[in-house]
Parts: C-alpha cells; structure tokens; sequence
C-alpha cells in the first residue's frame, strides 16, 4: 500500500469529504474533481473515515488537510498517521489498495491531464501522466504575481 500515492489522491478531496466548501460547491465536486476521481474518494473514505475519526492525530491532520489542501507539511502529517493506522489493518490496507490500483494504473499511460482552474484570483491545478514534460512557457506576465 503505496500511503503517499494515497495521501497525494485524497489532499484535493478531502474539503469536498469534509464538506468544508459548503453544500453548493459539494454538488461541484464531480466537476471539479472528475466523477470517477470523486466516486474512489469516496470509496476510500468510507472505509477509512472510521479509522481516522477515532484516531485524534490523524483526524487532526486530515481536518487541516481538508483546511489547507496544498500544504505539504499537513500532506507529511495525515500520511504518517494514515501508515500507522494501515500498518495494524492489513485488510483495510489491502482494500484501500485495490481501489487506488485503479488509479494508479489509469496515470501509468502516455496520457497527460491537467487541469488548471481560477479560484479567487489563484490559480489551481493538477499534472499527472506518463512522461509529463512542459511544452509551453506562460508569456510575459505584468501586474502583481506571487507564486
């Protein structure tokens, strides 16, 4: 069981799991995320939410996930809590395996997605595929920018 795959999988999720965004944006979260990445979030989450909520520092840890889904330090957290609760469930680990085999197997192609979306004047997006390259530059960009 591969936890940073599924760590990295469920980070765009979890404000939709979490339903931090509110009950309209919940209804989004198929465009948003894809039906088929929503429907395994899903999957994995009902499965796994049980375990997280009844442990304190892995509930935390997906709570400020779900908060902040970029960052890298709460992405660190949940996937240190998440191995330690996987490692004393192997048939919990082998299911949630199963379902992100899928995944992992649907980004294993030459196939390249990405989305790229504006929220609040931020930019957003997500890159995965076989042998992703960068093809293009941005252009000259004037104005305020912070990345």
């Amino acid at each position: 069981m591969d936890v940073a795959t599924l760590t990295a999988f469920l980070s765009p999720c979890l404000p939709f799991l979490f339903e931090r965004v509110g009950a309209p944006a919940l209804d989004g979260a198929v465009s948003k995320l894809g039906e088929d990445t929503w429907k395994r979030a899903k999957a994995i989450w009902v499965k796994l939410w049980p375990k997280v909520e009844s442990d304190a520092a892995a509930k935390m840890a997906a709570e400020k996930l779900a908060n902040k889904p970029d960052s890298e330090a709460w992405k660190e957290a949940l996937q240190e809590e998440l191995e330690a609760i996987l490692q004393k469930d192997s048939a919990l680990a082998e299911a949630l395996a199963e379902i992100l085999q899928d995944v992992q197997s649907d980004r294993q192609g030459n196939v390249v997605q990405q989305t790229v979306e504006t929220v609040q004047g931020q930019m957003i997006g997500q890159m995965y595929g076989g042998e992703a390259k960068n093809i293009g530059d941005i252009g000259t960009v004037e104005g305020d920018v912070k990345l």
